[in-house]
């Protein structure tokens, strides 16, 4: 089967939707769609509302710093920078849920990264983070893995990901974080 953007879209909207964006990613989408999420998670508890914005603070960083431009084509994907992020609700708690394009070499640093991240335990991941920081390992387009780290001990949950098969180029990166109230 191909995959398909609409059809990944739609399985992750099944739960209540309290923010969804979807098309170029551009510097002004973070503090728009930061002020939209803020109305739509007020009677989230304080505690879950913190983690909420964090997380969804770095999840748009990297969308709008790590997302591959690609071209216009049938399955709803407008030409540029092209992202996707959900955050929903259901009675376990709230879902952030993001969507990019990445090619092979993305593809692969994604993957180790976030199985190393995966493995942590939260002390683990506090002395990634220092490392990280101490060592100023960043990349050109920011902070060398951190904001995932960062993602990871704020949710306090696992970092679930997948990669879709889109075209020779691209795959489609998809990165679920939960957060339970």
């Amino acid at each position: 089967m191909v995959f398909s953007v609409q059809n990944w879209l739609a399985k992750h909207s099944k739960d209540e939707v309290l923010f969804l964006f979807k098309g170029v990613v551009s510097g002004s989408l973070i503090t728009d769609s930061l002020d939209k999420i803020e109305e739509n998670i007020e009677n989230a508890s304080s505690r879950a509302k913190k983690k909420i914005y964090n997380v969804l603070v770095e999840c748009l960083q990297n969308l709008f710093h790590h997302s591959l431009t690609v071209k216009e084509n049938d399955d709803g994907v407008e030409q540029g920078k092209f992202a996707i992020c959900l955050l929903t609700k259901n009675q376990i708690g709230y879902h952030i849920i993001a969507g990019n394009f990445v090619n092979q070499k993305q593809k692969d640093f994604l993957s180790k990264h976030l199985e190393n991240i995966n493995s942590l335990n939260n002390e683990e991941l506090k002395d990634l983070y220092k490392e990280i920081l101490n060592n100023q390992e960043f990349s050109d387009k920011g902070g060398g893995g951190l904001g995932m780290v960062d993602m990871a001990r704020k949710s306090g949950s696992k970092l679930d990901f997948e990669f879709h098969n889109y075209t020779k180029e691209y795959y489609f990166f998809s990165l679920i974080i939960n957060i339970v109230e």
